[in-house]
């Protein structure tokens, strides 16, 4: 009998079987099999009183994947899970194995951070057992977010008409509405720079103003700067120069909150596009007939690197660029990072991104070439350059300039797509030169407002502050926008970088939250919830005691704004209902936003917000509404004006064109040939004795060249 191998995604489970073997059948749960159910009080699926004890059901879409592995399971002497290498991973394990009835004491659980042939039978050399602590880790997060999602949605929906709230989605939306907020009570202040143009010899070069009489300059007005001009009329002598090497290390490899971050701003990626693609990369890749993974596990906090890897890493950049170029390991690790596998970094060195070019796609290559450069880069020696700091003083005003020559570009060599350097050479000067070609560039500016979060600097912001787990970014941004709550805009016309936007619905649902819920939906609560399940996961601490913790506090403030927030009233449009008087309203839909009468359900008139509707005569046959003229692609149509809940549409039948005499004969029964339009809209001389003449004249063919006068 043949070993069952249960991994999570069906593209892993064809090449993982080839590196087993014959004595193995690999096969895939295509993610969570079981979820929390929604029934019992509140729909929860969890049992309050009992410790919160959960319910789980078999997912809808899963019954049929559910059945077919227990009877392959059937079939085999052994079973081993190998769900992916995290907490959700983990969790999805438990599940198959509670599912599948399989002995969760036995070395059943195998882990690996690569699909490659060398990583995957090493990780059935060593097998373990469930990672219980990291299952109720999982299982906490669950129910904290279903009952957060299940009883704030509830209130949310009633009270403002908002379509969900969630434990991390709800912080992510404060930290752009606060943002908005302080953009919006931004006050620009004017003041000015000074800057030395200078000449000598054959370079022209700039120093600015910094300092007067050994104090930071803050010059506010023009008047101000007029008088500093006018002031400095002395000779301008070099004070200081100042000499050294600088050296640059390389960047810390990708994990999965900078490899989403450095994709957004290199190559617009977006943080959901990006997690697909990478997910693609790990889970494998025909290259030259053979089905590989190409990078590690995508979701990573962990800056770390195999020892094997890093070796043969050096030996090729060695032999790639030189011994000079050979760098050295500097790990660094976030302090939340868990450190449970490798950084996200490129399985086979020799796999360059020219190489394999043509097995990928356009997207796949991008992303595939800037992890490579990163890998290969934070492996190598550090850039150099010479750089010179020259102050300049004339009468107590003390200007600034600065230069750098790059001497050893180091890991720029391979890293130069997406790091740049930029020389900035200065003219040989000596201390207490006079320079003598130097004249004064007085500007006005105005202070900026904080920038808007682009993707990128919001997934920085919610790592720097301990908010969801790189694992989450992409779906918390990706919800934040289904629900209309903010929109991803250009920061400006001729700018590549999105911004995310509050909507007016965005901006409401923030409002109501922070009313009642400020002492819960914060960074700082959300953060110590994050470390909570760390330390559940570290076996450090209890779930029930953490979920009864939370329910406690949650449940009064739920409480209280139920019955204090008050409805907000559908938003008027100034008409009144053509049918009951009432007026009219705008609702959201499924389908977006309609307008419809503030009398529904008595009164169930509906129309398009953008649309200005002619009423037929005519009523649905389907729901018995009133009939809408409208027009489409097509031309015009007639539709149900209770859309969205009744799509019942008819096509308007155009009124038949009179035929036209002609004034010529039937050549074969004598009668008159009329012009007629046919059922495809095109014109034809035709005898007016149809049916029983159907002579039809030739007309004449076109000339090439014609049809197109």
């Amino acid at each position: 009998m043949k070993k069952l191998v249960i991994v999570e995604s069906p593209s892993k489970s064809r090449t993982i079987e080839k590196y087993l073997g014959n004595d193995y059948k690999v096969v895939s749960s295509k993610g969570h099999i079981r979820d929390l159910a929604t029934s019992g009080k509140g729909g929860l699926g969890i049992d309050i009183e009992n410790n919160f004890t959960p319910t789980y059901v078999i997912s809808k879409d899963k019954r049929e994947t559910v059945k077919e592995l227990k009877e392959t399971a059937k079939k085999c002497s052994e079973i081993y899970l190998a769900s992916d290498p995290d907490r959700e991973g983990e969790a999805i394990a438990w599940h198959l194995a509670e599912v599948l009835e399989v002995d969760k004491d036995q070395k059943n659980r195998v882990i690996f951070n690569e699909i490659t042939k060398n990583a995957v039978i090493d990780a059935f050399k060593s097998p373990r057992t469930i990672d219980m602590d990291l299952v109720k880790s999982q299982e906490t997060r669950r129910m904290l977010d279903r009952i957060i999602g299940f009883k704030l949605s509830g209130l949310l929906k009633n009270k403002i008409k908002s379509k969900s709230a969630g434990r991390v989605q709800s912080v992510a939306l404060n930290l752009i509405v606060e943002r908005e907020k302080e953009i919006q009570a931004f006050k620009s202040e004017e003041y000015w720079t000074i800057d030395a143009l200078i000449t000598k010899g054959h370079k022209k070069f700039k120093a600015s103003l910094n300092k007067i009489n050994g104090k930071k300059v803050k010059i506010q007005n023009e008047e101000e700067a007029k008088a500093i001009e006018e002031a400095c009329s002395g000779d301008y002598v070099i004070t200081k120069i100042e000499k050294k090497v600088k050296k640059k290390q390389p960047r810390l490899p990708f994990i999965t909150s900078t490899l989403q971050q450095e994709a957004s701003t290199k190559l617009n990626f977006s943080s959901k596009k990006t997690m697909s693609i990478a997910q693609k990369l790990y889970e494998g890749i025909s290259i030259k007939g053979n089905h590989e993974g190409l990078i590690t596990y995508m979701r990573s906090d962990s800056t770390r690197l195999s020892d094997v890897f890093v070796k043969e890493a050096f030996d090729y950049i060695e032999k790639e660029y030189g011994k000079k170029y050979v760098g050295k390991v500097h790990q660094k690790n976030n302090k939340n990072a868990q450190d449970a596998h490798e950084a996200i970094r490129v399985t086979h060195i020799d796999y360059t991104p020219e190489s394999i070019k043509d097995d990928l796609t356009n997207d796949e290559y991008k992303l595939y070439k800037l992890i490579y450069a990163r890998t290969i880069a934070y492996l190598m020696a550090p850039s150099l350059s010479d750089s010179v700091s020259v102050t300049i003083e004339n009468a107590g005003h003390e200007f600034n300039a600065s230069g750098s020559v790059l001497t050893f570009d180091g890991y720029l060599k391979a890293y130069k797509d997406y790091e740049q350097n930029k020389d900035e050479v200065l003219p040989e000067m000596s201390e207490q030169e006079i320079l003598k070609d130097v004249s004064l560039d007085r500007k006005q500016h105005f202070t900026e407002p904080p920038l808007r979060y682009s993707e990128a600097r919001l997934i920085k912001e919610m790592e720097e502050k301990g908010i969801g787990r790189p694992s989450t970014y992409a779906t918390i941004i990706d919800t934040i926008q289904k629900r209309l709550y903010v929109e991803l805009v250009k920061s400006n016309e001729n700018s590549k970088t999105k911004v995310f936007i509050p909507t007016e619905q965005g901006i409401l649902t923030d409002a109501k939250l922070q009313e009642y819920f400020s002492s819960i939906i914060n960074v700082s609560y959300t953060a110590n919830m994050e470390k909570d399940l760390d330390e559940i996961a570290e076996g450090k601490k209890e779930s029930v005691t953490e979920l009864r913790e939370f329910y406690d506090k949650f449940v009064p403030l739920l409480d209280e704004a139920y019955e204090k927030m008050e409805k907000v009233a559908p938003q008027k449009t100034g008409e009144l209902c053509p049918e009951c008087g009432s007026e009219l309203v705008y609702r959201n839909g499924k389908y977006g936003r309609f307008i419809s009468c503030s009398n529904f359900p008595a009164c169930k008139y509906t129309k398009s917000e953008n649309e200005e509707e002619v009423r037929s005569e005519e009523t649905c046959p389907n729901c018995g509404s009133p009939m809408v003229m409208k027009k489409g692609r097509y031309g015009s149509f007639l539709a149900c004006s209770n859309y969205p809940e009744c799509k019942t549409i008819k096509k308007i039948n155009a009124p038949k064109e009179e035929p036209k005499p002609t004034g010529e004969m039937c050549p074969e029964c004598g009668k008159p040939l009329i012009e007629r339009k046919s059922r495809y809209g095109t014109t034809f001389v035709g005898c007016s004795g149809f049916p029983k003449c159907r002579y039809i004249k030739k007309q004449p063919k076109k000339k090439k060249g014609e049809e197109n006068e």
